[in-house]
C-alpha cells in the first residue's frame, strides 16, 4: 500500500488517471523545488502558472506552535487538472518530541490519503534529513490502514485458507525531497510491510483473528523470513508448565499457545547470546470472570497489539538485513483470549508458572502480564537473551502517565533506557520511562499462600511500573544481570478513530538495527 522511491525520477510513470499529490514539509523547508519537481515528473512541460500558483500558496501558509497549515488546489498539468495539497508541519518541536513531528504527518496523510481506491505521492521535504527520515517515513505508513472488511472494497484481513492475504496495488508513493540511499529505501519499504501486517492484525475482528488464525499468520512470517517455528499449543502448555498462558486461555475456544520465531544470520551465531522480543497477544479480552463493565469491552480486540507489533517488526528487520549478521533474534508471541465459560479461571485460584513460582488470582483482568510471565521465563531458560524486551497493552495506568501518543518505559538499565527514548525519537514511536524501583513495586503483589498475587494491592501505586515489575519476577536473575526493557502501549496503538497505528514496529526496528546510535547490548 505504500512505497518509498529514491528520489521522484524513480517513481512509477504516472498513470492517465493524475495522482493526488501531497507535499508536506515545515515553514523552513516547504518550497517551491520538491512541488515543482514532482510536477516535472508527472509532466515535462510544467505551466509555469501552476508552479507561481503553487509557489503563492506554500508562501501564504502559517503553521502554529501546535498545528499543521494546508491548502488544496487544483494544479493545470497539461490537459488535466492536478489535486495538490500543501502542508506545513507545527512549529514547535519539543524535547520529548520526534524532530519530525510524526503526529502531524499521520494526521496529514490520514485526511487525504486514506481512500485505498486513491493513487497518491506523499512528498516530505523534512530539516535535517538524518534525524527525521525514519519517522517521517514510517509515519506515511502507520497512517494508511489496511485492513478493510467493507462490501463496496477488496477483502483484507487475515489468514484463514493457508495463504497470506494478498495486498492490492501500492496506492502511496513516497519521496522525499534529499534522495535516499538504496539501503534506506529496503529499510523503509521493508518497515512499510511490518507497519501493515501489524495494522491488520490489530484491526481484525475477534471472529476472523483468533489463537488458531494468529498461528497461522506468525507461520507465514516465518516462512518468509526463513526462520524456525516452535508452536506449543492448548494441552501442551498445561503439561509444560505454562499456568499462566493456559490459565488465562482455557475457557476459549481457540486454544491458547505460545510460538516461538528464531532467526539465525549464521549457523555459527546459534551459540551467540540473542535479542529477544516478547509479546502480549490477548485477541480479545473480556477480562475474564472479573468480566469489565459495559462498554468497557469494546475496542479489545486490540488487546493483542504488542504481539503484532513484535511480529511486525521481525518481519521487517529480517527482511530488510537490519538485524545484524551475528545475534540471534526471536520473536516470542504469547497468546490466548481471555475468555469466560466453565473452564474460566476463577479469581482465588492459584497456577503454577512457567517460572516455577506460584500466583494467585485476584483479578482475572489482569491477564496480560499472566501471559508474559511465562513467554520472559522460556526465553530465559531456553533462548539465551542478552537483550529481552516485552511489549504489552498492558495498563490503562500508561495513558495517564505518558498520554496517548507516548509509551511507557520501564527498563532496568540507564544504558537501554536512554536508547531507548533516542531510538522512539528517530523512529517516531515515542516512548518515556517510568521509575525502575523494584523494591517499592515487588511488596504490592504480597500473597499469605502464594508466592505473589497477579494484581497490586493498591492500583495507584505506580501501575506502569508495577505491571512491569510482576513480569520481571519471572525472570530469575535475568532482570539484574541481563538488559531488559517493558514497554506498555495501550494507547498509541491506535490513532484517535481507533485505527491501529502499527505502533512497535518502528521503534523495535531502531532498537535492533543500531541506526541512530550503538546499541548498548
Amino acid at each position: 500500500m505504500v512505497r518509498y522511491y529514491e528520489s521522484i525520477a524513480s517513481l512509477p510513470v504516472a498513470t492517465e488517471d493524475l495522482p493526488t499529490v501531497l507535499l508536506i514539509g515545515t515553514k523552513e523547508t516547504t518550497g517551491v523545488e520538491l512541488g515543482g519537481r514532482i510536477l516535472n515528473h508527472l509532466n515535462e512541460e510544467i505551466d509555469q502558472v501552476a508552479l507561481m500558483l503553487l509557489k503563492h500558496a506554500i508562501n501564504e501558509l502559517t503553521p502554529s506552535t501546535d498545528n499543521a497549515a494546508s491548502t488544496h488546489l487544483y494544479l493545470p498539468i497539461g490537459e488535466k487538472m492536478l489535486s495538490i495539497v500543501v502542508a506545513q508541519l507545527p512549529t514547535a518541536v519539543s524535547r520529548h518530541n520526534s524532530f519530525a513531528r510524526p503526529h502531524a504527518i499521520m494526521s496529514l496523510v490520514k485526511a487525504h490519503a486514506s481512500d485505498i481506491e486513491k493513487s497518491v505521492i506523499v512528498g516530505l521535504a523534512l530539516p535535517n534529513h538524518e534525524q527525521t527520515w525514519i519517522a517521517g517515513g514510517t509515519a506515511v505508513a502507520k497512517a494508511i490502514p489496511s485492513y478493510f472488511h467493507k462490501s463496496t472494497t477488496n477483502f483484507r484481513g487475515v489468514i484463514t485458507t493457508g495463504e497470506a492475504t494478498a495486498f492490492v496495488a501500492d496506492n502511496v508513493q513516497v519521496v522525499f525531497e534529499e534522495i535516499l540511499t538504496e539501503e534506506q529505501v529496503v529499510y523503509l519499504n521493508c518497515s512499510a510491510d511490518g507497519i501493515h501486517l501489524t495494522q491488520r492484525l490489530v484491526d481484525a475482528p475477534p471472529n476472523e483473528l483468533n489463537t488458531t488464525t494468529f498461528v497461522a499468520e506468525a507461520a507465514a512470517v516465518a516462512t518468509l523470513c526463513n526462520a524456525e517455528l516452535t508452536v506449543i499449543q492448548g494441552e501442551q502448555l498445561r503439561e509444560r508448565g505454562f499456568g499462566g498462558i493456559y490459565g488465562v486461555g482455557q475457557a476459549a475456544e481457540h486454544p491458547p499457545a505460545l510460538v516461538v520465531l528464531s532467526y539465525y544470520p549464521t549457523e555459527e551465531s546459534k551459540e551467540e547470546p540473542s535479542r529477544v522480543m516478547v509479546g502480549k497477544g490477548i485477541v480479545y479480552d473480556t477480562g475474564g470472570l472479573s468480566l469489565k463493565i459495559s462498554g468497557g469491552m469494546v475496542g479489545m480486540k486490540d488487546d493483542m497489539g504488542g504481539a503484532a507489533g513484535i511480529l511486525g517488526a521481525f518481519l521487517a528487520t529480517v527482511t530488510s538485513g537490519a538485524a545484524g549478521t551475528t545475534h540471534p533474534l526471536h520473536c516470542v508471541l504469547c497468546l490466548a483470549e481471555n475468555a469466560v465459560g466453565p473452564k474460566a479461571t476463577r479469581p482465588d485460584d492459584i497456577h503454577t508458572m512457567y517460572s516455577g513460582k506460584t500466583v494467585e488470582i485476584n483479578n482475572t483482568d489482569a491477564e496480560g502480564r499472566l501471559v508474559l510471565a511465562d513467554g520472559v521465563a522460556y526465553a530465559v531458560k531456553h533462548l539465551n537473551p542478552k537483550f529481552m524486551l516485552d511489549m504489552a497493552t498492558l495498563t490503562g495506568a500508561a495513558g495517564i502517565v505518558t498520554g496517548t501518543k507516548i509509551a511507557s518505559l520501564y527498563a532496568n538499565t540507564d544504558e537501554i533506557e536512554e536508547f531507548a527514548v533516542n531510538a522512539g525519537k528517530a523512529s517516531g514511536d515515542l516512548v518515556h520511562p517510568v521509575p525502575y524501583v523494584p523494591e517499592f513495586f515487588r511488596p504490592e503483589y504480597k500473597s499469605s499462600c502464594a508466592d505473589m498475587k497477579n494484581l497490586m494491592a493498591n492500583t495507584r501505586n505506580a501501575g506502569v511500573s508495577c505491571g512491569g515489575q510482576f513480569i520481571a519476577n519471572h525472570m530469575d536473575d535475568f532482570a539484574e544481570e541481563g538488559q531488559w526493557m517493558h514497554v506498555d502501549m495501550g494507547f498509541p496503538v491506535t490513532h484517535e478513530d481507533h485505527r491501529a497505528t502499527g505502533y512497535g514496529v518502528g521503534l523495535l526496528m531502531a532498537l535492533l538495527s543500531d541506526l541512530n546510535s550503538k546499541a548498548p547490548y
